[in-house]
């Protein structure tokens, strides 16, 4: 992994965005990684034109796993739900770095796969 990604990793780590729980959320998808023991929940709440209004998350895990959610609630806001929908693992990868391991794969993934339960309910 570059230096440019661990900064970002970092910095969303420290500093995460549009964290907490959203009551009343239109879309909530939970997601375990088992075999470490992260966790994250993604919340939405649309407007009247199915556009996103709000997200939140949140979620216990290492840097990664919680960064990746903190990176991905800032990518949803101001798309539509059809748009969220079309949203795969390979996006937040772009954004994390693509040269990770399995395992720590699916812990930069691991908020993607909340939010697709959660849409996919």
């Amino acid at each position: 992994m570059s230096d440019i990604y661990r900064e970002v990793i970092i910095d969303h780590y420290k500093h995460p965005r549009n964290s907490g729980e959203l009551p009343n959320a239109d879309v909530h998808g939970h997601e375990d990684n088992v075999v470490c023991g992260d966790t994250v929940d993604m919340y939405i709440k649309f407007d009247d034109a199915d556009t996103v209004q709000e997200v939140r998350w949140a979620g216990e895990g290492c840097a990664l796993s919680q960064a990746s959610a903190s990176l991905l609630s800032e990518m949803l806001k101001g798309k539509t739900r059809d748009e969220i929908a079309k949203i795969e693992d390979r996006d937040i990868l772009k954004v994390v770095g693509e040269t990770l391991n399995p395992s720590r794969k699916k812990c930069a993934t691991l908020s993607i796969q909340a939010l697709q339960k959660g849409l996919n309910g």
